[in-house]
């Protein structure tokens, strides 16, 4: 799976640390930055980024970090295909792909640490979409109050 991984300032550090677990467990990662630490870039550039990675299909999924990852998944849900959450726990990462097709996923740099952090991505990178009829109906409605707007 080739995920694209990117973070602001906040996360930068743990960014580093991310993409280093994730290689480690054969993920190709696809960093769209920040790839050197300033102290005044903004979260939006790096969610637009890894969601148009994601939208345009050169990755499969993202993973975003931020401080809270608030900022984050609020950008990311701007680009059109992208369905981003925040997710500090494992269920909610396998859960949202699951029943919701969740395809970015965002964490907070200042909420969690790394291991949790790794637990997180692995659940949310090793689930799939259910298809079940209940889900894929919500899933339909919620692309169709995209396609409005």
């Amino acid at each position: 799976m080739k995920i694209a991984l990117g973070t602001d300032h906040a996360g930068f550090e743990f960014k580093n640390q991310l993409a280093t677990i994730l290689t480690k467990q054969g993920i190709e990662v696809l960093e769209v930055g920040a790839l050197s630490y300033d102290a005044e870039d903004d979260y939006p550039d790096f969610s637009e980024a890894v969601a148009r990675a994601v939208a345009d299909g050169k990755a499969e999924r993202g993973i975003l970090v931020c401080g809270s990852g608030v900022g984050a998944s609020i950008a990311a849900n701007k680009v059109k295909g992208i369905r981003a959450a925040i997710c500090h726990d494992t269920y909610s990462a396998h859960q949202g792909v699951e029943h919701d097709d969740m395809n970015v996923l965002c964490m907070g740099a200042r909420i969690i640490g790394i291991e949790l952090a790794r637990e997180i991505a692995t659940a949310f990178l090793g689930a799939s979409f259910s298809g079940e009829p209940r889900h894929a109906r919500r899933l339909a409605k919620v692309m169709a109050i995209e396609a409005a707007n």
